[in-house]
């Protein structure tokens, strides 16, 4: 299985990673299949990500797609971060294999599901 050099670097390296404590919004994702469970955090000012965290227990995919989705995603309107797809993401890592894509697509749904929890908390309030 052949990575892009991107997708290397993020998984040696990744970027954002840990726990807002005081987030405005937390989506949590997991795939039963494959194992990988992703957690992203947010905080929101001004319906921009002011700030983005994530966990992944997953593979090397998995662990550079949330680091690069948190990438993406941090200074991005809330509309902007909806709108991210999970080929936006593989894209700018320069491609996953096939077999992975689903490693996209869990990193980009957790983030989806941060910034739905954020608007729901806001709307309740």
């Amino acid at each position: 299985m052949l990575y892009s050099k991107k997708v290397m670097e993020h998984f040696s390296k990744p970027q954002n990673v840990g726990l807002i404590e005081d987030a405005d919004g937390r989506g949590i994702v997991g795939n039963p299949v494959c194992g990988d469970t992703m957690e992203i955090t947010i905080k929101v000012k001004d319906d921009k990500i002011e700030d983005i965290k994530f966990r992944t227990f997953g593979c090397a995919s998995a662990i550079a797609t949330s680091s690069m989705t948190t990438v993406m995603a941090k200074g991005k309107t809330l509309v902007e971060g909806l709108a991210m797809t999970r080929d936006d993401v593989a894209n700018e890592l320069q491609g996953l294999p096939s077999h992975k894509m689903h490693c996209s697509n869990l990193a980009v749904d957790a983030l989806h599901k941060a910034i739905e929890d954020y608007q729901k908390k806001k709307n309740e309030k």
